[in-house]
């Protein structure tokens, strides 16, 4: 994973990307709070050292997160009536 970026804007995060947080990779959710204390939630892919979800500020997205363009709308999820299936590759 040589090819990452730094997340220069936190408008641009969307939730088909894939993202690289300490090593970890992580597929971005929303946004809450106010206008001058968003928090950004960030949720590990499968088979990740991390399984909980990781909110961060603005400052920390901006200085933290890495674009993976190589991994760009890979993870996907199918719903069942019994069970969510997600996958990676």
């Amino acid at each position: 994973m040589t090819d990452l970026q730094l997340v220069r804007c936190v408008t641009l995060l969307t939730q088909s990307k894939t993202y690289s947080i300490d090593g970890i990779l992580y597929r971005y959710l929303y946004s809450n709070g106010t206008v001058k204390h968003t928090q950004y939630m960030f949720r590990p892919l499968p088979r990740q050292r991390k399984s909980a979800d990781l909110q961060l500020n603005r400052d920390k997205v901006l200085r933290l997160v890495y674009e993976v363009p190589s991994l760009y709308n890979q993870h996907q999820a199918t719903q069942t009536a019994t069970a969510i299936q997600q996958s990676l590759f």
